[in-house]
Order: C-alpha cells, then sequence, then structure tokens
C-alpha cells in the first residue's frame, strides 16, 4: 500500500489555491477569445475584450483574476490502495490556509451562517471525497465565488415534468440570473439522485473542460441546444446584451427514485476556476 504524508496534501493544497485563484484554465480562456472574434455586439466584444485583458494582467503579474476569490472547494479522489498519513481534513484545511495568507488571497469564509464572523483564513475548506480504485490521490481546487453561486438553483421536478420541464428550469435559472453572476457563464447541470447529489452533480459538472461534451450523445446534443437557447436570451457579457452570454452547459446524470426528477443547476462567472494535481 502506498503511503502519501499528510504534509504533502497540505503543500499541493497551498500552491492549488494560488494557481487556481491566478490563472484561469486554458479551456476557459481559448473559449471566451472564440466568443470576442464571433461577438457580432460592439459593446459585448468590447467586454469580452476586457476580461481578455484581465487574465492575462493576472497570469503576468500572478494576482488573483477576480477580487472574490471565493470559498475553497476541494474535490479529493483517493485511490483505495493509499494510505494518507495524519488527519486528511486537517491537511486540507491547513493547505487553504497556508494558500489564502502567503497568496494575499481574500478571505470570505465566516464561521456561523448567521452571527457571520469571518474565521481569518477561509478554512473550514468544502471537501468533497470519493474512494476510486489504484493508488494515487487526485486533488481538485476550484475556488468558488458567491456572486455566481448565489444565483444556483435547486428544483425537485415530477417525473411527468420530463425533458421540456428539464429545459424549461434551466433556461429559467439562467434568465432570473441576468447579469447578476457575471456572463458569460458556465452552466453546470445535476439530474439524477436525491436533493443533494443532484447538487454535487451540478458543481462537479462545472469542472469539466468546456470543450467536452457529454459522453452519452443525448446529453451531448442536449448540452448543445441549451447552450443555444440561453446565448439567445441576450444577456450578454456583464449583461449589456450580446449573443454571448454562456460559455458552455455541462450536464451530469446519475440514476434516481422512480417517483423523483431532481434538477440542479449550479451557475459560475466567467472566472470558472479549477486546478487540479494528482499525486
Amino acid at each position: 500500500m502506498r503511503e502519501i504524508k499528510a504534509e504533502q496534501i497540505t503543500k499541493t493544497v497551498r500552491d492549488l489555491c494560488i494557481e487556481a485563484n491566478c490563472h484561469l484554465p486554458a479551456d476557459i480562456k481559448d473559449r471566451i477569445a472564440l466568443c470576442s472574434t464571433e461577438e457580432p455586439f460592439p459593446i459585448a466584444q468590447n467586454i469580452l475584450d476586457k476580461i481578455i485583458e484581465n487574465f492575462n494582467i493576472a497570469d503576468n503579474d500572478i494576482v488573483p483574476v477576480c477580487q472574490d476569490t471565493g470559498l475553497a472547494l476541494v474535490f479529493l479522489e483517493i485511490g483505495q490502495d493509499v494510505h494518507i498519513s495524519g488527519d486528511l481534513a486537517e491537511a486540507v484545511n491547513e493547505g487553504v490556509r497556508q494558500g489564502y495568507t502567503e497568496g494575499y488571497l481574500r478571505k470570505s469564509c465566516v464561521k456561523d451562517p448567521l452571527d457571520r464572523v469571518n474565521t481569518g483564513d477561509n478554512t473550514p475548506a468544502m471537501i468533497y471525497t470519493d474512494l476510486v480504485p489504484g493508488e494515487k490521490v487526485k486533488i481538485t481546487v476550484a475556488p468558488k465565488g458567491f456572486g455566481s453561486e448565489n444565483m444556483s438553483q435547486i428544483k425537485m421536478l415530477k417525473p411527468s415534468d420530463g425533458l421540456e420541464g428539464v429545459k424549461d428550469f434551466i433556461i429559467k435559472v439562467v434568465e432570473e440570473a441576468g447579469p447578476n453572476p457575471c456572463p458569460p457563464i458556465v452552466v453546470g447541470v445535476g439530474l439524477g439522485g436525491t436533493f443533494d447529489k443532484a447538487a454535487y452533480l451540478a458543481k462537479k459538472a462545472l469542472m469539466r473542460s468546456v470543450d467536452e461534451r457529454h459522453a452519452n450523445p443525448f446529453y451531448a446534443d442536449l448540452e448543445e441546444e441549451l447552450l443555444e437557447k440561453i446565448n439567445g436570451l441576450g444577456i450578454g457579457p456583464q449583461g449589456f446584451g450580446g449573443k454571448t452570454t454562456a460559455l458552455a452547459v455541462n450536464i451530469e446524470t446519475m440514476a434516481t427514485h422512480i417517483a423523483g426528477l431532481p434538477c440542479a443547476v449550479n451557475i459560475n462567472c466567467h472566472v470558472t476556476r479549477h486546478k487540479t494535481v494528482v499525486l
């Protein structure tokens, strides 16, 4: 059995917090650049160009691409043949603590949702853990800003609502969000499971490249159809109009109960940050 020290987890999470906040993934950059060349509305194109200028400055100066450096979401895929020496949760939180402090990143976590006292180090992280075969650990840090998170919704649809009900709900969520989540957005959709699993699937969908479509051709076509309809809403970059409201719609699905059709929509702004390392 392979052993990984908790200290290695801490260092990796620390580095990922800084890198994810300062460097957008290549697929997001490329899609924004492509949208700029295809955007017919001058104001919208100008805004996209400003977004490009912004992430280039962040890259070159190693500064956060957005002032909201988010809650630290940490996805762990842990091989069943790995032994982690030490407290895993504490190792992750220490990495977040170091990354947000040493990287001069804004600390946005409050200890209690009602008394609103800041924890001062952006911990605790939101940790999602999956056990997988093998002897490796895959760590993804995805800082999540709440301008977009607050625009997310979940609905327990009835099976009779069917495909059209799913489409209508997803488009309604984006339309109601309007300019608030700083479009162009990435739309993560979770379909199936239970109330909580659907939300998890929607968030996990945001980790998938905007260039990668669903493996099932039916859902791949649905992603493209929804993207076209969402971009037809005319919200546009930062809400000033245009054809670029969303960069992608990513759908993740799983089995569900015969009486249910859970559908969750998790929205991310154009600063869709995530960085992964495999140990």
